[in-house]
């Protein structure tokens, strides 16, 4: 059967739009990708859209020989493992609870975890929490208030809830407790929905910068978004000059190839590139895995 006229001028009209699109959607990426491998004084005479016109590697040499900036993508690398493993893990397993129709008091459990997702105690409260528990300037500011997410609990809760009742009942019959069929039956069937949670977990993860900037006093537990952050915010060059202690970076300051601008893209790169790389390992189980976890109730 033949399309219409109709139908491919609607297809051709899509095509074209998802195009334009894609492009603008790419193009702040590519622009600032050129910008971190051109000398940022020629940067700075502007024409440098997504092609580098002066390649150069010193943008990046001075990002890797900072140890500032090491510092902080070791710190982003450690919160983004262990938040998502301790998230995913707890989300589960509270989740997995709240999937059983004979919980004495779900429904007010429920309730109450609904709430706290459109009525939060607000940034001094917060802050006077945070405190109490000695949590101040710690790594593990970065993982225990995070540890349960009520959105994703929602979306594990329903897909336990769609398991089929007779997996659980053969593993209790074979001596599993509710640990053994949590981990042995449930969580090997739960693939695409713990691939699709933990991604979106990570990715918030390696993305935040604004915990450290309240909780966090020593520069030195900053991750690497908070350090780009202030990157962003202020002149590297003339900041951090004495830090980054580098012969190779006063040349470049007297030759006067390296800018501020040219050295934000650069850490840009660092810090985004990584998380980028993990999303075509998972793609597959976006759909299936948000989709399994949320229309069935």
């Amino acid at each position: 059967m033949k399309d219409s006229l109709g139908d491919r001028i609607m297809v051709t009209f899509i095509y074209a739009f998802l195009i334009v699109l894609s492009i603008t959607t790419l193009y702040p990426f590519l622009n600032a990708l050129a910008v971190s491998f051109n000398q940022g004084l020629d940067t700075s005479k502007g024409g440098v859209t997504l092609w580098p016109r002066s390649f150069t590697l010193e943008n990046y040499e001075i990002v890797f020989k900072d140890k500032r900036m090491m510092s902080g993508f070791t710190i982003s690398v450690l919160r983004t493992v262990v938040g998502t493993v301790t998230s995913i893990l707890s989300t589960a397993i509270f989740a997995y609870g709240m999937s059983k129709r004979e919980l004495m008091g779900r429904k007010y459990y429920m309730v109450m975890c609904i709430i706290t997702m459109y009525f939060g105690g607000g940034l001094i409260p917060s802050f006077m929490l945070i405190r109490n528990l000695g949590l101040m300037n710690s790594f593990w500011v970065f993982i225990i208030p995070g540890m349960v997410g009520v959105w994703n609990m929602i979306i594990f809760r329903t897909f336990f809830s769609g398991l089929p009742a007779g997996l659980e009942e053969s593993a209790k019959i074979d001596g599993c407790g509710n640990w053994g069929t949590l981990f042995r039956i449930v969580f090997p069937l739960s693939g695409p929905v713990i691939a699709t949670l933990s991604l979106f977990t990570a990715v918030a993860h390696w993305n935040e910068w604004f915990l450290a900037g309240i909780y966090i006093s020593d520069e030195s537990k900053y991750p690497i978004q908070t350090i780009l952050r202030q990157l962003l915010l202020s002149n590297i060059v003339s900041e951090t000059a004495s830090e980054m202690n580098s012969a190779a970076l006063a040349a470049m300051q007297r030759a006067k190839t390296v800018t501020s601008k040219s050295l934000s893209m650069a850490t840009m790169m660092v810090a985004t590139l990584p998380i980028i790389c993990v999303y075509p390992f998972v793609q597959k189980y976006f759909v299936k895995g948000v989709l399994v976890g949320s229309l069935k109730e």
